[in-house]
């Protein structure tokens, strides 16, 4: 059988050719797979007709194939733009928007003084390195819109930089179509789009952030455009790895200038993850080779930024280190990290007879504080608030209960008697000798019959009553501190107040009140407290027995570290952010963008204006680019729904996947502000505008394809020059320049836009007779800025008017307005605040003297950083009842809801409801009365002033106790103050 057997052949050996196949690099592809010649554009076909082929293309970086005259192109592009962007870029001279805001910011950092805002640093911190080079030390305020810049004021260096990076997005809008392969004459009508956007050119040309934002996201989208080609190229090679880092840089750049960059953050995700899968689905790709894939796009899309985006905060924190108008959004633990709010050690054992601060924890931490000023309301005892800054009314001491006929402990005598669960004690305010108090009666502001009034009562040398006393309920200690939770201790435990009486627990919320309180926060004894707002720790405690014992323990905050510090301010930021909800008169919702609904008024004055409007031809043509693809798409997929073969048509495949990676890029940053509650403005489109306009020229490109060069080059320079001619048009409102009534009138193309058509004079020749406006006569607010007129016009502008439009002005902490602005925000409401005269000669004028007088006071959130310095502050009347049921909505219902079945106010709150609901209409007889007395007198009643509210970069906190020496201005305003003092003797000045 041997025979039958075969040897088997020897397999060669390996060729050292056929050995190396493995590790040779994936072959060059196109970026779209070649075609056949029945689905060739005009380009491809004249390219065919010349050389009998079409060309293969070689590999390029990042893709882009520009020819040398493209390159000379792209220049004078650059130089156009620099023209348009920095025309005249002085003017106006004064302080334009939100240069109040952006502007003050970079004095805080070249101040290092710490402030909080609801945007991350990097933009801001680019335009401080800006104001340092062009030698600003941080000494002007910005604080009104129409406020003359001073000569050593580097405003045009500060307006350069987003006007340069407004400039940038021109070529890079030219080399992002380049990239996805559209046409030179495509990418050069894109950036004409871009060049002469009126909305664009406005917002660059000015100290605010949306330019460097959208900058940032249109160089993001180059460099993931670039990636994308290498990716077709040549993988993992050294572009490859170039072309992805920069990518990863630029979103946390994008990110680090405003939140809204996470929509792009959003946009690079979705494109990464098509990559993923399409490669999960290449044969070709081995596991481990995917993996590899995958962890790059990690590294460089996801880790990369986050480093980004940190030490963006680090270099804020390093910068910022010493105390300023930011601290009270903080926790204690931050604020004691900031030079001049450092704390010296404290005793840690609390007992009775201890000297003692108290902080809520968790409403940014205030002090539980009373000052030498009485309710108007309810039992017109002395007010227990809740104030931010440390100052002697925040000291208590705490004493044994009031207990009839038992015997009282003697703390100065008798042993230290700690304090643990469930002692009763009392809270003796020092400077004043009352003690904190509760009783059935209602609150001011939430008169809800499950909240309590908690006042100061009492007076040197009286005992007190049962209604003085608290019962201590601790909560829990902290770790590693075991006797916190058997005994009260200094900055370790946490506990309750209960009242002994009511069985309510002392409690505050973030509901201001009114500024009779100086809008400090409200404090009340709550039945059905929400627990995190009814907890409370000492923070600094002292004793005279303790103070003679060596080796008594002390304590101290234990400083955060960057991860801490950083987690928190994401969170005030968010909550900032969140509560940005109050009505604007210029802002807008989502639905009104896409057809350029109003603009916003920037500036107003010397009858010119800044007005914030888009090239509408752009604007409208982007809208109709996103109409049409998406249309388009419906009908490709109900095709393919047909069984119909267009996606095996590589034309269409490719204009399909350009076309849908720049839709989902618009609907990314624009659908998400649909799910916003809180302001919003025409502004925040514009990141969306950018990928309208690259969407509409992927449709040009597409709908020229059939079309000659020459012929399509000449479509190309009729769009440009429409939206030349259209920039041109309302230039005057992107420049404020000079302008004629009949032009303005004509050139409201949409009933809807709101600019002020009054403002300017008959011919031009009206602008030589007008006077010229001083530095001095600037600070004077004159017509109101930024404000509708009755008649719906936007108004003129004050040389200077502290009521600032903006997005973010608004309240940190969603609650009812005060007079202090967020950080670095103010509320500007539709003449919310109309002067006490005009209310006066209303009453007059009707003979109806039912009237509501409240002060006239801009209407802002309330900030717990700031404070009233001793300025001329007259108090006004309490709320009128329809003002109050607003705050007890907001605050009350939200804040501690409690069963439906006992929100009936009882009969003793009903009566003073009803004392409430005349108030205003004495004052108002009254008021009217004195003003008569007084008439000729221009000046206006005044509430609390901007430079009262808002702290000085040096100057210490400032207790309320300095508001006790106020003046008023006049002989009507003393009489109205004396008016109201008879009328409702508890308040204070």
């Amino acid at each position: 059988m041997s025979h039958d057997i075969r040897a088997r052949t020897k397999a060669p050996s390996p060729t050292p050719s056929s050995a190396n196949i493995a590790s040779q690099p994936v072959p060059y592809q196109a970026r779209f797979t070649p075609r056949p010649r029945d689905q060739l554009d005009a380009d491809e076909r004249k390219a065919v007709a010349k050389s009998g082929s079409l060309k293969r293309s070689q590999h390029s970086f990042g893709g882009l194939k520009l020819a040398s005259a493209e390159w000379k192109l792209l220049l004078g592009i650059v130089i156009l733009a620099l023209f348009v962007r920095l025309y005249h870029l002085s003017w106006p001279n004064s302080v334009v928007f939100d240069e109040v805001h952006f502007g003050k910011f970079a004095g805080k950092y070249l101040s290092t003084r710490y402030y909080v805002d609801v945007h991350p640093p990097l933009a801001k911190l680019l335009i401080t390195m800006m104001a340092f080079f062009g030698g600003f030390e941080g000494n002007f305020d910005f604080k009104e819109i129409g406020l003359v810049y001073p000569s050593e004021v580097p405003y045009i260096a500060m307006r350069a930089l987003p006007a340069i990076m407004g400039v940038g997005v021109v070529p890079i809008s030219y080399l992002t179509l380049r990239g996805l392969d559209c046409r030179p004459a495509t990418a050069l009508l894109g950036s004409m789009f871009i060049l002469f956007e009126n909305g664009l050119i406005t917002q660059s040309r000015l100290i605010l952030l949306d330019s460097p934002l959208v900058f940032f996201t249109a160089l993001t989208i180059l460099l993931w455009v670039g990636f994308s080609n290498e990716q077709q190229q040549e993988p993992f090679s050294e572009d490859w790895w170039l072309w992805l880092t920069l990518t990863g840089l630029s979103l946390g750049a994008v990110a680090s200038c405003k939140w809204v960059g996470l929509f792009t953050i959003a946009t690079v995700g979705l494109a990464t993850l098509k990559q993923l899968w399409d490669l999960l689905g290449d044969l070709r790709v081995p596991p481990r080779l995917w993996i590899r894939h995958f962890m790059a796009r990690a590294l460089c899309l996801i880790v990369l930024p986050i480093m980004v985006y940190m030490a963006v905060f680090e270099i804020h924190f390093l910068i910022l280190q010493n105390s300023g108008d930011g601290d009270g959004f903080m926790s204690s633990e931050f604020q004691h990290t900031l030079h001049g709010k450092g704390m010296p050690d404290t005793y840690a054992d609390v007992s009775l007879g201890s000297e003692i601060t108290i902080r809520h924890v968790n409403t940014q931490g205030g002090y539980l504080h009373s000052h030498e000023h009485n309710y108007p309301t309810g039992s017109q005892q002395q007010q227990i608030t809740l104030y931010p800054h440390n100052d002697r009314n925040n000291n208590f001491r705490i004493v044994h209960a009031y207990e009839e006929g038992t015997h009282d402990h003697d703390y100065a005598t008798e042993p230290l008697l700690h304090v643990t669960h469930g002692t009763a004690v009392r809270l003796e305010h020092i400077p004043t000798f009352k003690h904190v108090h509760s009783h059935d009666v209602r609150p001011p502001v939430s008169d809800v019959d499950f909240q309590n009034e908690v006042s100061a009562y009492g007076y040197k040398g009286f005992v007190g009553d049962a209604n003085d006393n608290w019962i201590v309920e601790i909560e829990h200690g902290a770790k590693g501190d075991s006797h916190s939770h058997e005994r009260v201790r200094t900055l370790r435990t946490v506990f309750r107040l209960r009242h002994a009486l009511q069985g309510c627990y002392l409690f505050s919320h973030k509901v201001k009140l009114p500024t009779w309180a100086y809008e400090q926060q409200e404090v009340t004894c709550n039945k059905n407290a929400v627990k995190p707002n009814s907890l409370w720790f000492i923070e600094t405690n002292e004793h005279p027995k303790l103070a003679l014992t060596p080796g008594a323990e002390k304590v101290n905050y234990r400083p955060p570290g960057f991860l801490r510090k950083f987690l928190e301010l994401q969170q005030v930021m968010w909550t900032t952010n969140a509560g940005l909800t109050d009505r604007h008169n210029f802002d807008s919702r989502p639905s009104s963008w896409l057809t350029m609904k109003r603009g916003i008024n920037f500036w107003v004055r010397d009858h010119r204006q800044v007005y914030l409007l888009g090239n509408p031809l752009v604007w409208w043509l982007s809208t109709a680019a996103v109409v049409v693809f998406a249309g388009a798409q419906a009908l490709l997929i109900l095709r393919w729904k047909r069984q119909y073969k267009d996606f095996n048509n590589s034309f269409i495949v490719k204009y399909q996947e350009m076309c849908g990676f720049l839709a989902v890029g618009w609907f990314l940053h624009y659908f998400p502000f649909f799910l916003m509650s809180r302001q919003l403005f025409l502004h925040h489109y514009f990141p969306a505008l950018y990928f309208a306009i690259l969407l509409t020229c992927s449709v040009f490109d597409l709908g020229t394809s059939n079309l000659r060069p020459k012929v399509r080059l000449q479509v190309a320079g009729v769009l440009i020059m429409g939206a030349v001619i259209t920039w041109y048009h309302f230039s005057s409102l992107t420049y404020a320049g000079q302008w004629t009534k009949s032009q303005c009138r004509n050139s409201k193309w949409l009933k809807t836009w709101d600019f002020s058509c009054d403002d300017f004079p008959v011919t031009y020749g009206d602008y030589s007779t007008f006077p010229t406006v001083s530095m001095a006569e600037s600070a004077v607010p004159s017509d109101g800025a930024a404000q509708p007129h009755p008649d719906g016009q936007a108004p003129a502008a004050p040389a200077g008017n502290g009521h600032i439009v903006e997005e973010h002005k608004a309240e940190a902490t969603n609650v009812p307005a005060g007079n202090h602005p967020v950080p670095g925000r103010d509320v500007f409401q539709e003449k919310a605040n109309k002067n006490m005269k005009d209310r006066v000669a209303s009453v007059a004028k009707q003979g109806d003297a039912k009237v509501d007088v409240k002060t006239a006071e801009t209407t802002r959130a309330a900030d717990p950083a700031e404070h009233v310095e001793n300025k001329a502050v007259m108090p006004p009347p309490p709320l009128p009842p329809n003002e109050l049921n607003d705050v007890r909505t907001e605050g009350a219902r939200q804040e501690q809801q409690g069963p439906p079945g006992v929100r009936q106010p009882p009969q003793r709150g009903r009566e003073q409801a009803e004392q409430r609901k005349q108030q205003p209409e004495k004052v108002a007889a009254a008021v009217a009365a004195a003003m008569a007395a007084a008439a000729g007198n221009d000046n206006t009643v005044a509430g609390v002033d901007d430079d009262a509210a808002a702290p000085k970069p040096g100057d210490p906190p400032k207790g309320d106790e300095f508001a006790e020496s106020t003046t008023t201005p006049d002989a009507a305003l003393n009489e109205e103050e004396r008016i109201r003092k008879e009328l409702f003797p508890g308040d204070g000045a």
